[in-house]
This record gives C-alpha cells, sequence and structure tokens, in this order.
C-alpha cells in the first residue's frame, strides 16, 4: 500500500483565486474556525469570462511526433511499464470474488428514449487543428438540463440537443475552451511547445440555479516546455444563463498544497501534491469538489480533499469567495488509520431532493477495500457537510463528520477480458489482445435522492462459480438513528462477461438506473445499464449500444491496459442520461494501413467511443 502521511490540522480556507495566488487563512481545528468565523477574506477577481469557440478540426496525418503528453507520464516504475500521474490507486491486489449467481428483478424497465455516439478518441486527437495529444482513457463527463446536453472527455468538450442527440456544435478542445494555449503546437519545431496539461473533467447542472458547472484538473509546465512545474489547480467554469452555447465566468483553485499560492502545506514527498480525480456534488448551498491527494513528484497518498464553496456566489460571478478545505487525512477523520480514498460527493436530481437537515446538509461516500491486504472488506463511509446554508452568508461554519456503515462484502477486482476479434494495432506490434484495464472498487457516482444515499463501485466476483468483474450497490438512509442504515444494496452480474465503471442517477421519486460498460467473452466493450430500486434493487442488464471491435489502445500495449476512469449519469426531470466508454468501431490490419484512421473512425493509436443514453426509469 502507498505510504500514508496525516496532515496537520483538519480545516483551512482558502480563497478561490483569478490568478495563480490565492490567500489563506489557517484556523486549526474545525471548532476554532467557527469561533473566528468573522475573519476578514481578501476578495480576488475572477479569472474573466469564456464561450465555447468554433472548432477547428486537423487533417489526419498518420502518427505524429509527440503522440503523447509526456508529462503526465512516468516511466519510472521496475517493470519498465508507465505509470500514470493522474487516476492513481492505493490498492495492492485483487481480492477474492465474493459469490452471487443472481439477482433480483425491479418492478419496472427502464424505456430507452434515446441513444447516439457521443465524442471519440478521433475527434478528440483531431480537435484544435490537430494540436492535441492522443489520450486514453478518456474520463467521460455528462450533464444535461434546459433541453442541452453537455459532454466532455479527456480533452474536449460538445454540446447536444436533448430532444435529438444532434449536436449544437463542433467539438472543441478544453486548453481553447479555459484560455490556454493549445495543449501541442504541432507548428513549432521540436521540441514542440506545449501548454498546461487538463484532465480529468466532470460537469454538472444545477436545475436550482439553471447553471452548468465543469470542473478541470490543469497542470502547469515550466513555460511551454514538456516539464511540469509543480503547480495544479482545479479549473472551475460556471455558465452565465441556463444555455451552455454562452458565456461562462472562469475560476482558479490551487491544490497543489504545498503552501504556494495560500495553499496550505501537507508536506507531500518531492515537494507539490496532486490533486488528482476530482469530482463534482452540489446541496441547495454549495458546491463540493473533491481530489485524492498524491504526491506529484514523489510517493505517497495523502488523503481526500473535500473542497465547500457557496454556490450561489459561484453562479453571481463574485470576485472573491471563500473556500474551505477539509482533509481526510487529518486524525479526526481516520478509520484504521486511513484517510478516505476517492469521497465521491453526491448530486441531487432537484431542489425538492436536496437534505435539509442540520440547517442543509450534503452528503458523501467513499469505500475502504483498496486499504485491505486482502483486497476485501464490507464497510463503507457515509460523510456528511453540515450547516451548509451558511455558505451563502456573511459567516459560513460548514462543518464535517464522518460515519462507518456495514455493508455486504466487496473486493477489488481484477483486468477483464475481450471478446476475440481485429486490433490491429496490437497486431502489428506483434502483441496480444490486451485486456479491460479494472477500476479498484473506489466508490463511483454517488447521488442522493428521495431521503436516500445511492452508490455503486466495480467489485470482483465469483459469477456461477467463475471469477467476474461485476458491481455492488448500496442503499443508505444517512438520516437514520442508527448513523446510517441499509435500505438496500446487492451485486450486479452478467455471467461469461465483466461489468464496470458504474455511474448511478436517481430522479426526484427515487427510481435510478445504473450505467456501465459490458465486456468479455459475449461481448465487446459495450454501453449497458440497470434499473436501481430503493425497495426490491436492480432489473435485468440491458445493452444500450453493441460494440463492434475490441479495445486497441496505445495503453494496453505500454504495460497498463486503461479504460475510462468513470462513465457518468444525469437526471433530467423523469429522465435519466447515462454516458458511458464503450468501442464503436472495427477495422482490419489491412484496413488499417490503408488509413491509420480506419476512414475517420478512430486514432493511429486508440479507438475509444463513447455513448449517450437517455432513460425513463
Amino acid at each position: 500500500m502507498s505510504r500514508l502521511r496525516a496532515a496537520k490540522g483538519c480545516f483551512s480556507t482558502v480563497v478561490l483565486t483569478t490568478a495563480s495566488v490565492a490567500l489563506i487563512f489557517s484556523a486549526g481545528t474545525l471548532r476554532s474556525f467557527a469561533q473566528s468565523s468573522g475573519a476578514t477574506v481578501v476578495q480576488l477577481q475572477n479569472a474573466g469570462v469564456a464561450s465555447i469557440p468554433p472548432s477547428q478540426v486537423g487533417i489526419p496525418n498518420g502518427i505524429q511526433g509527440a503522440e503523447f503528453d509526456d508529462a503526465m507520464q512516468d516511466s519510472s516504475d521496475a517493470d519498465g511499464s508507465i505509470r500514470e500521474f493522474t487516476n492513481r490507486s492505493v490498492a495492492t491486489t485483487p481480492g477474492i470474488g465474493q459469490p452471487t449467481t443472481t439477482k433480483n428483478k425491479a418492478k419496472s424497465n427502464p424505456q430507452l428514449n434515446l441513444t447516439f455516439d457521443g465524442l471519440n478518441l478521433f475527434q478528440q486527437r483531431f480537435a484544435n487543428g490537430g494540436n492535441q495529444f492522443t489520450v486514453e482513457p478518456p474520463d467521460q463527463a455528462l450533464c444535461a438540463g434546459a433541453g442541452f446536453v453537455l459532454e466532455s472527455v479527456n480533452d474536449v468538450l460538445r454540446v447536444f440537443d436533448a430532444s435529438s442527440g444532434n449536436a449544437l456544435m463542433g467539438v472543441v478542445d478544453l486548453n481553447t475552451f479555459y484560455g490556454y494555449p493549445s495543449a501541442i503546437d504541432r507548428a513549432t519545431a521540436s521540441p514542440f511547445k506545449r501548454g498546461p496539461s487538463l484532465t480529468d473533467p466532470v460537469c454538472y447542472f444545477d436545475s436550482a440555479t439553471q447553471r452548468w458547472f465543469h470542473v478541470v484538473l490543469t497542470l502547469d509546465h515550466v513555460g511551454t516546455s514538456p516539464s511540469l512545474n509543480g503547480k495544479n489547480h482545479l479549473d472551475i467554469a460556471v455558465s452565465q444563463s441556463p444555455n451552455p452555447l454562452g458565456a461562462w465566468s472562469l475560476y482558479k483553485l490551487p491544490v497543489q498544497n504545498d503552501g504556494t499560492d495560500g495553499t496550505p502545506n501537507h508536506s507531500c514527498s518531492g515537494g507539490p501534491c496532486l490533486g488528482d480525480y476530482p469530482h463534482i456534488g452540489a446541496d441547495a448551498g454549495g458546491i463540493y469538489l473533491t481530489t485524492n491527494e498524491f504526491s506529484l513528484f514523489g510517493s505517497g497518498f495523502y488523503g481526500s480533499q473535500i473542497y465547500t464553496i457557496s454556490k450561489q456566489a459561484l453562479v453571481n460571478g463574485a470576485a472573491g469567495i471563500p473556500v474551505f478545505l477539509f482533509n481526510t487525512a487529518d486524525s479526526a477523520n481516520l478509520l484504521d488509520g486511513a484517510p478516505g480514498f476517492t469521497v465521491w460527493p453526491a448530486q441531487s436530481p432537484g431542489v425538492d431532493s436536496f437534505a435539509t437537515v442540520n440547517n442543509g446538509t450534503e452528503y458523501l461516500m467513499s469505500s475502504v477495500a483498496v486499504f485491505s491486504a486482502s483486497g476485501v472488506d464490507n464497510r463503507i463511509r457515509v460523510w456528511s457537510i453540515g450547516n451548509t446554508s451558511s455558505l451563502n452568508t456573511s459567516s459560513p461554519t460548514p462543518t464535517l463528520t464522518s460515519s462507518v456503515v456495514n455493508t455486504i462484502p466487496y473486493a477489488v477486482p481484477s483486468n477483464s477480458v475481450q471478446k476475440p476479434g481485429d486490433y490491429p494495432q496490437g497486431q502489428l506490434l506483434g502483441k496480444p489482445e490486451g485486456k479491460i484495464g479494472r477500476n479498484d472498487s473506489r466508490m463511483q457516482q454517488t447521488a442522493f435522492a428521495n431521503g436516500k444515499l445511492w452508490g455503486a463501485l466495480d467489485c470482483g466476483l465469483l459469477v456461477n462459480g467463475a471469477p467476474h468483474a461485476g458491481l455492488a450497490y448500496f442503499v443508505i438512509n444517512p438520516q437514520s438513528s442508527t448513523t446510517g442504515k441499509i435500505v438496500n444494496q446487492g451485486y450486479v452480474a452478467l455471467a461469461n462477461n465483466d461489468l464496470t465503471r458504474p455511474a448511478v442517477g436517481v430522479t426526484p421519486s427515487g427510481r435510478g438506473v445504473i450505467g456501465f460498460t459490458v465486456v468479455g467473452n459475449d461481448y465487446y466493450p459495450s454501453a449497458g445499464y440497470v434499473s436501481l430500486d430503493a425497495l426490491v434493487g436492480v432489473g435485468d442488464v440491458h445493452v444500450a449500444a453493441i460494440g463492434l471491435g475490441p479495445q486497441d489502445g496505445f495503453t494496453e500495449y505500454r504495460g497498463r491496459a486503461r479504460w475510462g476512469d468513470y462513465g457518468a449519469a444525469a437526471v433530467d426531470g423523469n429522465s435519466i442520461w447515462i454516458g458511458n466508454e464503450y468501442i464503436n468501431q472495427t477495422c482490419t490490419v489491412a484496413q488499417y494501413l490503408a488509413d491509420n484512421t480506419c476512414s475517420g473512425t478512430r486514432a493511429p493509436l486508440g479507438n475509444w467511443g463513447t455513448r449517450i443514453t437517455k432513460l425513463t426509469p
């Protein structure tokens, strides 16, 4: 297991900045901050306004120099394989799968209203005039509302019409959207000039304020060189209207937490920390961003970080906004010596779904099997940020508590096999067909709806006696007098195949859907889903879009196969939108040799795609 290090103090106030400088007001413990909540906060200006620009598509030209962003990779592993800077894990081993043979049948099957292809690697690679890297995995973000659907992946975004699925704009790279230089300037001589490295997009449409929120992790470089300078920040874009095609306000939140730019010093090995794997949640009072904090240049995990921000201040485009930072590595937050890992904040489907207890509460969930030497555990952690209504007052005093909920056992899964097929890149390299990279039983998308907290994660299972990856889901009443009561829980499995990367969406009435990828002996990577009900559990596995061929991405031939680090679900009224990675193309070696993009269906070094589906549960 990666080395753990607890930071001093559990609560700090950070100012959401508009440049690379922020102010911090250290408050020691939560109690002492609450007593000094009248401290003056210096107001800084926001970072300006952005809008979605016209797209520029480059001309495919085979494999070019600098296809990979070396700043996001580290080849220092002992076996010579590539270690990614982002989406790091603390899991050390897969666990022994839990036996399961059957599943419950829910009251009804979701009605499939619309399904269409979303963004793919060809579009990502050749956006911005081709001044992009080949990126794998996509890390899918999806949000929906006001008649629009916004999808974002590494490292592009696109807006669709919610009624038809038609694209309302071209494919725009995230560097351009956030006002940065291109990821790589291929018009310059080698070494090419580089812009900041953007990764891990997430988004959320807030029905209460009718505003869109888009967040990305940005790592700054030394000038225009490929080298990182240690500074990394969450860039936050907030739409100024219900129309995502209009203007957006931009903010910057430093997360290197090394004492620079006003951040607290968490003493990460090698200097700066990394705000890895950001995710977004919301309640009536706030927007909540979480990260997994690792050392950027060294080793060690330093606990999940929880950033608490006034929603109204963001919507109003305020010039300076205090951000309250909770560190789960503080001694008060440890469980068996371990901090929170992937503490996922909940999203709610509407105004009437927000928790009102304790003067407003935001719930978050995390799992703990990644810390187990066996890779198995039977506990879930429920986190609560209370007094969130105060975030929109002159004296904000949010509080953080956590509890442990005993659950069915869940295990870190192993990688997934793929159905045999054409994989021309790998065949030309003389490599065997690769596996789909596993997730590590970290909590995936979390929802709070109908008074309950809903979540799911990847889980190793024994399906009819055979080891497979499946899902474990949990429905919890976080307001129970027993400090978190299990309402329902169970496994989702498909014989002879694997399920991975669940994303949970739940309507205000409590009807839910879990979206995921289906892959295995019978399926190329496909987009699947099940219904979810608090009383009777899950329904049958459905496939919204059948994959056409195996994944043929560069990471599986460089030592560590990658798959989308997360899928996404978004609720819009009584409809649930899900987005999942799948493979929507196939071609032979001969077709690949004739055209490395197989007629524009893939990029030369990868072939991931995404599928967007609208359901009525």
